[in-house]
């Protein structure tokens, strides 16, 4: 698994915890909820990108051949 896949699966982990303690009233937690999802996108962003490097390293091997 990729390392970046480990930070969104903890990252969301971290969200769902700070989200359910701003749902039983905690305002501080709302805070760090939305800092986890930032890190969430900004994470998945970064994934999206490696995504598309190996996908066109795939296909320049595949038209190499």
């Amino acid at each position: 698994m990729s390392e970046i896949v480990q930070q969104i699966t903890d990252a969301v982990t971290a969200w769902q915890t700070e989200d359910a303690k701003f749902a039983k009233g905690n305002s501080a937690a709302g805070t760090r909820a939305r800092k986890a999802l930032q890190e969430i996108a900004k994470l998945a962003k970064a994934r999206r990108a490696e995504i598309s490097e190996v996908k066109a390293t795939r296909k320049a091997a595949k038209t190499a051949a």
